[in-house]
C-alpha cells in the first residue's frame, strides 16, 4: 500500500473516531446540565411559590419569587403526549394549576396534589360524556419501592401523575407553599 493512501486512510479513520465521540459525548453533556441541578438540596427554609413542568424535556423547576431554585427530572402518565382529558386516558395535564392539597399517608410515599380538574376540564369532559378524572398528584415511589430511585425515569409510568424519588418528594413537600402556582407545559 502506498503511504500516501495509508495517510488518506488513517485520517478518514482517525475523522470517524472523532465524529463518534462528540456525538457521544455531546448528549452526556447536556443531560449532566439538566440532572445536575437536582442532587444539591433545597436550604431547609427554602418556600416554593411556583413550579414549572416542561414535558417534552422531563423537568419540574421550582421557583421562589421569581428565581430558580433547583430542577428536578420527572417521569409522567403512561401517555404523556396531550392535554388530560378524561379519567383512564394516562395523560398527564397541561395548563395552570395550584397546588392545593398534602398528603403525608400516600401510597406513593408522600404527595401533593395537582388542582385538576378546572372548570374548563369539567365541561370539556362532560361535554363528551365523560368523567375528567382526577386525584393527579406530584408523589414518589410506590411505598416499598423507594429503593428504585432515579431508575424510575426510564420511563412514563403514573396514571397522569408527576413522579419524583421519595427524597425529593420529601424536598418538595416541606418547601412548596400551599396553594402555589404549578404551570404544565406540553
Amino acid at each position: 500500500m502506498k503511504v500516501g493512501l495509508k495517510i488518506g486512510l488513517a485520517a478518514v479513520v482517525l475523522s470517524a473516531v472523532a465524529a463518534l465521540v462528540f456525538w457521544f459525548a455531546a448528549p452526556i453533556r447536556s443531560m449532566t446540565t439538566v440532572t445536575m441541578p437536582s442532587e444539591a438540596p433545597l436550604p431547609e427554609d427554602a418556600v416554593i411559590d411556583r413550579l414549572v413542568v416542561h414535558k417534552s424535556k422531563r423537568t419540574m423547576s421550582a421557583y421562589s419569587q421569581g428565581r430558580l431554585l433547583k430542577t428536578y427530572p420527572i417521569s409522567l402518565g403512561k401517555q404523556p403526549v396531550g392535554h388530560k382529558q378524561f379519567e383512564g386516558d394516562g395523560k398527564t395535564p397541561e395548563g395552570k394549576y395550584r397546588i392545593n392539597e398534602r398528603n403525608p399517608n400516600s401510597g406513593y410515599h408522600k404527595n401533593l396534589g395537582v388542582s385538576y380538574p378546572n372548570e374548563a376540564d369539567k365541561a370539556y369532559a362532560a361535554a363528551q360524556g365523560k368523567s375528567p378524572g382526577g386525584l393527579i398528584k406530584i408523589h414518589g415511589m410506590k411505598n416499598g419501592w423507594g429503593f428504585i430511585g432515579k431508575k424510575h425515569l426510564q420511563k412514563d409510568w403514573t396514571n397522569g401523575c408527576i413522579a419524583v424519588t421519595d427524597e425529593e418528594v420529601d424536598e418538595l413537600y416541606r418547601s412548596v407553599k400551599h396553594n402555589a402556582e404549578i404551570e404544565i407545559l406540553p
